[in-house]
């Protein structure tokens, strides 16, 4: 599929019948606790802070630098959740910013009952040039940080190595062969 084929808006992710795939990038602290206990604990991961969802690697790669950007987001978590927890973070979110035909006023009375926030950023390429479509990303916070933790999680992998070894080949300009070890992300529906 082109770029030029894929809606501005779509959600694109890996996933299965039981469950859709995002993306987090944390300190060693948080992601070597993440992995002993197959969820996120409280401490060291912050129940209070909202905490950002991405179904979409390239952008995960493009936010966190590969892994490289600064400590607290050194390694790259793969978090297998269930396709029901993120309908339910879609159907209880609200817009980060002031939406298209919405008062700020009316935003402002969303956002305060909503504990999801959505966020439309330009997808991005191996080299993390923005492309035309855009890539969601799911901001979770009160009720929705303990479902997420508590119900949704079903796996939890380090996908680091991975994100390093891609990076690699960008940077030795072997473009194919780190396009073939992308995961593979597909529209997704519900």
């Amino acid at each position: 599929m082109t770029t030029e084929a894929i809606p501005q808006q779509q959600i694109r992710a890996m996933y299965d019948a039981d469950t859709i795939r995002v993306y987090q990038a944390f300190s060693d602290q948080i992601v070597d606790s993440a992995l002993a206990h197959g969820t996120f604990v409280s401490p060291p991961f912050k129940m209070e802070r909202m905490t950002w969802i991405k179904p979409s690697f390239l952008w995960m790669m493009y936010r966190a630098g590969w892994g490289a950007k600064d400590e607290g987001q050194r390694r790259i978590l793969a978090i297998d959740i269930t396709h029901e927890g993120f309908k339910w973070a879609l159907a209880h979110s609200c817009p980060s910013h002031v939406a298209p035909g919405m008062s700020e006023q009316e935003w402002r009375t969303l956002k305060e009952a909503s504990p999801v926030r959505i966020q439309w950023d330009p997808e991005r390429d191996l080299h993390h040039n923005p492309l035309t479509h855009r890539a969601i990303q799911i901001g979770l916070s009160k009720e929705a940080v303990r479902l997420y933790v508590n119900q949704w999680v079903r796996r939890i992998s380090e996908v680091t190595p991975l994100a390093h070894e891609v990076h690699a080949l960008v940077e030795q300009g072997r473009l194919d062969e780190a396009t073939n070890k992308l995961p593979v992300e597909r529209p997704w529906s519900g």
